[in-house]
């Protein structure tokens, strides 16, 4: 994927997801590992949770009260991880995290992630941008300390 520098696409990919937020809702099933995040300098506060099959992510979710920029980074996010494996999650992971602040990163592996390039310009966005992401990594750390406990 070229590089989209047009603004407006960029806005429109947010608003798509913002609008109409992919993966969203929370299923009532325990064999999804949960977590919180909030913000203390938005309305965030949501809830992602992951079902993971081995190394595999098999379904992530979210629900919540979240901003424009939030809601669309995650809804992106999920569709982004959902079917990878945990090491394909943590490259397109860091690859946002790298866009995000402004250090070298692939965008070809970004899709539409790519829509939040412009993120570093509006500092106070940095979290709203990164809250679902960072979520998914507790959730990752969390399923690989079960693994090594075997549980």
């Amino acid at each position: 994927m070229r590089s989209l520098d047009n603004p407006l696409i960029l806005r429109e990919i947010i608003m798509d997801h913002y609008q109409n937020p992919r993966n969203h809702g929370i299923k009532d099933d325990d064999s999804y590992l949960k977590t919180n995040m909030n913000s203390e300098t938005c309305i965030d506060n949501i809830d992602v949770e992951a079902k993971f099959d081995g190394d595999k992510i098999e379904d992530v979710r979210f629900d919540g009260e979240a901003c424009a920029i939030s809601t669309a980074s995650t809804s992106i996010m999920t569709e982004l991880v959902k079917g990878k494996s945990v090491e394909e999650a943590r490259k397109i992971m860091e690859n946002y995290h790298n866009m995000i602040y402004e250090k070298p990163y692939d965008e070809d592996i970004l899709e539409e992630a790519i829509a939040f390039k412009n993120t570093h310009k509006q500092a106070n966005r940095i979290k709203c941008a990164t809250i679902g992401w960072n979520a998914l990594d507790t959730l990752i750390n969390e399923h690989e300390k079960e693994e090594k406990e075997g549980k």
